[in-house]
């Protein structure tokens, strides 16, 4: 018996995880005309392969917002809290441009700029537009994006499709106003503010009329929906169904942050966000109807970077202003860096695609084995290749006897603090093991003795042995290994199956 990395080719012809939806990003694109794919392949926020390769950033122009939701504060000058509607500077639309032009110069795997706040960018739509004119002048290689509630997005679908955008996120909790009474207080509608069920039911025949202009025109929509349990949790199901019917790509069931120090009226109230278990169970019910984006990292509305990291501190308008670009010369050595990326990730998939992991005297054993969540620790490039005490994030694989899936990340706090020591530690270890829980192993480039004795006594297989090597075909390696050794049950001792027993 032999378990499959699927690739491209094996999810074109319906098999593993693209016949149930699951969301692995080759299956995502493998569907999809050419036309489109073309359109997805180097974007960090629609392709999950995409994502390891390639950076996007956010511009903050677009302070006011049309609508009221209970897990949103729009903050300011807080450079250390990382979720969406927050942001360190307000830029107007000139300012936005030469900050793109500079992070484009500098950073060669930036190949996305989004407007999405922190307010709604539809409800700005002059200070909007007037940024997304000037980029398609000055940097016509740069794709478009904006993000909105989707309130006023029936009436900017026209002035949309002037400018070089080919992707629209559109943010959709529900499809039942007596749900949406529950998350949205109040919209801001025909110069009056509507409140309760009447004014969610404004929101979502909005939303819907804004998806289906959009889709008829031939740009690409992504739905997000945040989980909030007990309020939409059980609808979102149906909300999956819908907006695929109305021609969406893609889902991205985010899990709500509602901290209390973040001044929201469910962090206010101890509404709680999912667990892990949660958000990949709702997940993978969605997917049954719908493409899953699980890459997400709900980024700043001035977010820069590769997805999972940010560098905004390097590129704040007082350092832009000090800076000289030569944008033609930086497209060129972007174009350069873009084919490059673009090689690689090809080449990758035809290995994944090929890749066939033996499984010796498995028999029977091998059907049965059940799945296995596995954390990575990367810098990206779709490789192991960070240390475990660097990593400030983990990516969550799921193994299977039929494949590999990508299936969420988990952010921890940094355990070493560089050099070839760290810190004491302890207290930041502990956290990052209860973060990893479900995870039977770590695959990482280096791991120190103590984080690899406490993993093991927490039952997480630590593993160095694949540095350098591509996740999926690592992530299928380790698994055929501890089938082969044998699974114990999940929760029991994993002694029998660790690497080097």
């Amino acid at each position: 018996m032999e378990l499959k990395v699927l690739g491209q080719d094996q999810a074109q012809t319906g098999g593993g995880c693209s016949s149930s939806g699951c969301g692995g990003s080759s299956d995502q694109l493998s569907h999809l005309p050419e036309a489109i794919r073309q359109k997805v392949q180097d974007h960090p926020c629609y392709s999950e392969e995409a994502h390891h390769h390639f950076a996007r950033m956010h511009v903050a122009v677009a302070p006011a917002c049309n609508i009221q939701c209970h897990y949103c504060n729009r903050k300011y000058d807080c450079a250390n809290e990382s979720r969406p509607g927050v942001v360190s500077e307000l830029l107007s639309p000139d300012q936005a441009v030469k900050k793109v032009m500079a992070v484009a110069a500098n950073i060669p795997q930036m190949t996305v700029l989004g407007i999405a706040g922190p307010g709604d960018p539809l409800a700005n739509p002059e200070r909007t537009f007037e940024t997304f004119r000037q980029l398609t002048e000055k940097a016509p290689d740069i794709k478009l994006c904006v993000s909105t509630n989707g309130l006023s997005l029936p009436e900017q679908v026209d002035e949309l499709c002037k400018h070089n955008i080919d992707h629209v996120t559109i943010t959709i909790n529900c499809v039942d106003p007596e749900v949406g009474a529950k998350i949205y207080p109040w919209i801001f509608w025909n110069n009056r503010r509507i409140k309760g069920k009447k004014g969610a039911r404004i929101l979502i025949e909005q939303q819907q009329k804004g998806l289906e202009m959009l889709t008829e025109r031939g740009i690409l929509v992504k739905v997000n929906s945040v989980m909030i349990p007990g309020v939409n949790d059980e609808h979102l199901e149906e909300v999956s169904r819908i907006v695929k019917e109305k021609g969406a790509f893609l889902h991205n069931v985010m899990p709500l942050i509602a901290e209390a120090e973040h001044g929201t009226f469910y962090g206010v109230m101890g509404q709680r966000g999912p667990t892990h278990e949660e958000l990949q169970d709702l997940q993978d019910k969605c997917a049954g109807d719908m493409n899953m984006m699980r890459h997400c990292r709900q980024c700043r509305a001035d977010a820069v970077g590769m997805l999972g990291e940010d560098r905004g501190d390097e590129f704040t308008m007082d350092k832009v202003e000090d800076m000289h670009i030569d944008y033609e010369a930086a497209m060129e050595k972007r174009a350069e860096y873009q084919a490059a990326a673009l090689a690689t990730l090809e080449a990758q998939r035809k290995n994944t695609g090929e890749s066939f992991i033996a499984l010796s005297s498995i028999g029977k054993k091998q059907n049965e084995a059940r799945p296995v969540l596995m954390a990575v620790a990367t810098t990206g490039g779709g490789v192991i290749n960070q240390h475990f005490g660097h990593a400030k994030e983990f990516l969550i694989y799921e193994a299977s006897s039929t494949d590999v899936r990508f299936i969420s990340h988990r952010k921890v706090e940094l355990y070493c603090e560089g050099g070839d020591t760290c810190g004491d530690g302890e207290t930041v270890l502990q956290k990052t093991i209860r973060t990893l829980e479900g995870c039977e192993a770590v695959l990482c480039s280096k791991i120190g003795y103590e984080p690899w004795e406490q993993l093991e006594q927490a039952g997480i297989m630590p593993n160095g042995e694949h540095a350098m090597e591509t996740i999926e075909d690592a992530v299928a390696a380790v698994y055929a290994e501890m089938v082969e050794k044998g699974l114990p049950e999940k929760g029991e001792s994993l002694d029998a199956v660790r690497m080097g027993a």
